[in-house]
């Protein structure tokens, strides 16, 4: 656990290699294990065993020495024949759609073998430069499709990112893509992390294809999807189309609000209807009272004015971009720490210089060339939020409980933020509550995303 703790507490150096090699470490397992159980039919002839999210030590509680490990959870994983078969025809895949209450309509279809293959390009360390990180190894299945366990993802050779790897879920109802909106397009978004040198760091686009072209186990598959085969574009379409099968619907908030849960067509509290053949299919969870008194908290705090709702839906995000006075926090910050942690419960002061990097980061306006747009960053949707820490934009806070505590305080105290962040003044019954109210909002069926990510083989280095 020292190296869980330094990934977070040292400086830019140690923490990049720290945290990279305990990444690789981590990811590298999941992949082996995967392809053990695909190949071989399990570890020890056990089949019961399912890829979840949670995986991963999140070291909450770790600056107390009665911190216990979470790292056991990650157990080989093993999965199941129904879903093995499944991966293999792709129609697992193309399934988690039908999950989709409290969300908007798709726009177009999907194939599930262009789904297929995105998927296993998603997963290929070989995309990258030195074939050593996959678009995998930032937006982990187990973790949420971003990292639990680092603030930001670490890249190319130990480079730091700057900002903290937004989840996939529900990224296709994204019209803005990027923290700072640069991109409107999954199809030009893919091309972003595997260009910048901090990242995947290819040289350029005609390096990637190249690349591809030379992996005979491609060819075929695009030939006979697409009339020109492995392109720029093609490649672009695959890869952005398994990003659209990451749909994560039909929460527990879902049923309680967009319709009944008994699937018999009666109306739910948004004056809905839900009529989904479906939905007897789904793992069922109460939408408590607690959560329920969160959702009236969440309304009457204003907190639907940047997490919108509407009438037949509900992405719980404007689309905006906002000032939360996080980026005037950490500009302001002081670079010399006071403490270090070395261990659970454990700290030291240091006696000499340890200055720590800060990346410059001015959000929205590097985009905009607008000064008004310094520190703006766009609001992030509040589905699965609880499955996605840690949060802001550069992954500055652990957790709910503090998520809560940040917004109830007033922000980071920028006076340019935005001025509906203001001093909440809620109880401590009333955070616990709203945070009852956000654990609502994550879909049953990311688990079953999970498990279907690894359902497919992975790129062979051999």
């Amino acid at each position: 656990m020292l190296a869980l703790s330094l990934a977070k507490s040292t400086p830019p150096v140690s923490r990049v290699f720290i945290s990279l090699a305990f990444g690789l470490l981590v990811f590298v397992a999941l992949e082996a294990m995967a392809e053990q159980a695909a190949s071989s039919g399990g570890i020890g002839g056990e089949r019961d065993t399912r890829h979840r999210v949670g995986l991963g030590d999140s070291r909450e509680n770790y600056e107390s020495s009665s911190f216990v490990t979470h790292s056991e959870a990650i157990v080989p994983l093993v999965l199941p024949n129904t879903v093995l078969e499944e991966g293999a025809n792709q129609g697992g895949i193309h399934e988690a759609l039908e999950f989709r209450l409290g969300l908007p309509p798709l726009k177009g279809g999907l194939r599930p073998e262009e789904v297929a293959l995105g998927r296993a390009l998603f997963f290929d360390r070989r995309l990258s430069a030195n074939a050593t990180l996959s678009c995998g190894m930032c937006h982990i299945p187990e973790q949420g499709f971003t990292q639990n366990e680092l603030a930001t993802p670490v890249g190319h050779e130990g480079r730091s990112v700057r900002r903290n790897a937004p989840s996939l879920y529900n990224v296709a109802f994204r019209e803005n893509l990027f923290l700072d909106g640069r991109e409107s397009s999954l199809e030009n978004q893919v091309w972003s992390p595997l260009l910048a040198a901090n990242e995947m760091a290819n040289d350029s686009r005609a390096e990637v294809i190249a690349r591809i072209a030379a992996m005979p186990e491609y060819g075929h598959q695009f030939a006979n999807l697409y009339e020109e085969g492995l392109t720029e574009r093609t490649l672009s379409l695959a890869l952005a189309s398994y990003q659209r099968s990451l749909v994560a619907g039909t929460s527990p908030f879902d049923l309680w609000y967009f319709g009944a849960a008994s699937g018999d067509g009666t109306t739910g509290h948004s004056g809905n209807r839900d009529s989904s053949e479906h939905r007897g299919r789904l793992a069922r969870a109460d939408f408590s009272p607690e959560a329920e008194k969160g959702f009236v908290i969440f309304l009457q705090a204003g907190c639907a004015a940047c997490h919108t709702l509407e009438s037949h839906s509900a992405m719980f995000a404007d689309g905006r971009f906002h000032n939360t006075g996080v980026g005037f926090r950490r500009e302001n910050a002081d670079k010399q720490p006071h403490r270090v942690q070395l261990a659970p419960g454990i700290y030291i002061k240091p006696s000499v210089s340890l200055e720590t990097e800060v990346l410059s980061d001015q959000g929205r306006s590097e985009v905009t060339g607008n000064k008004s747009d310094r520190w703006r960053y766009r609001t992030p949707t509040l589905r699965n939020v609880s499955a996605t820490a840690p949060y802001m934009h550069d992954g500055s806070i652990p957790n709910l409980k503090e998520v809560i505590a940040f917004y109830n305080e007033g922000g980071g105290g920028d006076p340019q933020q935005d001025a509906r962040i203001r001093p909440l003044g809620l109880t401590a019954s009333e955070q616990d509550s709203l945070i009852a109210f956000l654990e609502s909002l994550r879909a049953p069926s990311i688990d079953l995303l999970a498990q279907q990510a690894r359902a497919g083989g992975i790129g062979d280095l051999r």
